[in-house]
């Protein structure tokens, strides 16, 4: 028998769920080329993510980490990873009911069976513990949006969208393997508790030496991932691409890729740390390959919310105008990545990964949400594309529109919404930030709370104008009816958790259930044998 074969099989126990989805999606493959059922399909596809979920809750109890064991291990299941887990099923069920009834009835197994995949993907970023497990879980993302994006309207604009995605999908991962290999070359391992290891052990005079190397690297992993989570200067494919593609594609770019592109940052930036990893003073948050993280980070998350919102006032096209809100979005969050290492640890007042987390949660009800209301409402003979075709909606649809309000005031920041709550964990820790020993002057990071609060205020502009033409316009031809029963069950769920996450006790559950990602204690395959230690 193999020495590690029990440690191999203690793997496996907690990599079943990803397990369950890709024999899912497997089953949905070959099921379609028989059987074209929307219905069934439909609900193998939420079984499918029902059965991980089970698998999740069942999975072994946490165990610590003996000695050097993680630096062995190319996946490391800790908080990090189960929150990961679990927000990727969460979101997976939303967007199966959201889609429900826009995909062709004879392609809806494909289309649900690449949706499983790309949520297994996204499981496996969180726990990745390796560059080649981290890449890889990232493509099975990229892979099969490509198809998605096609999947549910096979025109012109479609197949533009979708090649668009990925000629620049491809460049990306071309910058993340540019940086991995750089990584590669100063630590000598692919592993990431090694790497960071490394990194965050070296001297001050070791560090020196290989400065330049790690800045390249940092850039260069920072543009891949940027692409994935649209923010400036890496943005520009959003607008076109979303107009382009179905309703449930732009949703889907709205929000999945997000999670996995700040779930890697969080771990290939040293934000979040392997248990095992020795850290070293304040290089331990998110200053591992080097000590202008948070200044990239800082000009990043600026860039990001101005531009985003700007451009969003010019837009009509309600898609291109989501894209614009959701790039600016991907703003807001980078404020706290870019304060996150001047913050302290879990039991502190302020805690950027924390509002990172909280806010990436409230993000994904408030967006979905509205994608469903647009999904809902929309008609082949009766087209809700633009800003102008929500005229009137107060009077034909009151309650829809209530709910959409409801929405576009969370994304805006209203009091009592779960947006409102995001702002203020992010935009406090950021003011709460005086940078010490940052190359930056220590009132800039109030000046970031400062800038975003005013890129709120201008983003107020577009979201109260969807408010005024639902309730102050009256459409020459109104919408008659309102989607099916699984959109309207989607409304409802990201309305009630828009609400519900705002205020004690929705928001104090989130708050400590994003906090345990910094808690270092992990779920792993321990191979006591492997005595492995990283170095170059």
């Amino acid at each position: 028998m193999h020495p590690y074969a029990s440690q191999l099989a203690e793997l496996f126990h907690h990599l079943y769920p990803e397990m369950a989805l890709v024999l899912c999606a497997c089953v949905l493959f070959i099921g379609g080329l028989f059987k074209a059922d929307r219905r069934l399909w439909g609900i193998v596809a939420l079984a499918g993510l029902a059965t991980a979920f089970a698998l999740t809750l069942i999975s072994p109890e946490a165990q610590s980490l003996p000695g050097t064991a993680v630096f062995g291990v190319p996946v490391v299941f800790d908080s990090l990873a189960h929150l990961t887990r679990l927000l990727a099923l969460a979101s997976g069920a939303m967007f199966i009911l959201l889609c429900w009834d826009e995909s062709p009835e004879r392609f809806v197994a494909d289309h649900h069976a690449c949706f499983l995949l790309i949520i297994a993907g996204v499981s496996m970023v969180g726990s990745a513990n390796d560059l080649c497990v981290l890449f890889l879980a990232l493509e099975l993302i990229s892979i099969p949006t490509y198809i998605l994006l096609y999947l549910p309207k096979h025109d012109d604009a479609s197949q533009e969208a979708s090649m668009k995605y990925f000629l620049l999908s491809v460049l990306a991962s071309a910058f993340l393997l540019f940086g991995f290999s750089y990584l590669f070359g100063i630590t000598g391992t692919t592993n990431i508790a090694g790497i960071m290891q490394v990194m965050l052990g070296a001297n001050d005079e070791e560090r020196k030496a290989v400065a330049g190397m790690a800045q390249i690297s940092m850039l260069m992993i920072a543009a891949g991932l940027c692409f994935r989570v649209a923010a400036v200067p890496f943005h520009f494919y959003a607008p076109d691409v979303y107009q382009g593609t179905s309703t449930s594609g732009a949703a889907l770019l709205s929000y999945i890729p997000k999670i996995a592109g700040f779930v890697a940052m969080l771990r290939i930036f040293g934000f979040v740390l392997p248990p095992g990893v020795d850290s070293a003073g304040h290089r331990a948050i998110g200053m591992a390959l080097s000590d202008q993280t948070p200044t990239l980070f800082w000009f990043l998350a600026a860039l990001t919310m101005t531009i985003g919102n700007i451009l969003a006032i010019l837009q009509d096209n309600l898609k291109r105008l989501f894209a614009y809100s959701s790039i600016s979005h991907t703003g807001y969050m980078l404020v706290a990545l870019a304060s996150a290492p001047y913050l302290s640890g879990p039991d502190a007042a302020t805690n950027g990964v924390a509002a990172l987390l909280f806010y990436l949660v409230a993000y994904g009800a408030m967006t979905f949400g509205v994608f469903a209301t647009i999904l809902m409402l929309h008609r082949t003979d009766r087209p809700v594309e633009s800003v102008d075709d929500l005229a009137g909606l107060a009077k034909s649809h009151p309650r829809v529109a209530l709910l959409l309000t409801v929405l576009c005031l969370s994304l805006l920041g209203f009091p009592f919404t779960a947006g409102f709550t995001g702002k203020f964990f992010v935009f406090f820790g950021a003011l709460a930030t005086h940078a010490p020993g940052s190359t930056l002057p220590h009132w800039l990071y109030p000046t970031l709370a400062v800038v975003g609060m005013v890129n709120a205020a201008i983003g107020g502009w577009y979201y109260l104008r969807l408010i005024s033409v639902m309730y102050l316009r009256t459409s020459v031809k109104p919408i008659e009816t309102c989607g099916s029963i699984p959109g309207l069950a989607t409304l409802a769920i990201c309305v009630a958790l828009t609400l519900g996450l705002s205020v004690p006790p929705g928001a104090n559950w989130l708050l400590r259930s994003v906090r345990q990602t910094t808690d270092r204690t992990a779920i792993v395959a321990q191979p006591q044998a492997l005595n492995m230690v990283p170095g170059p």
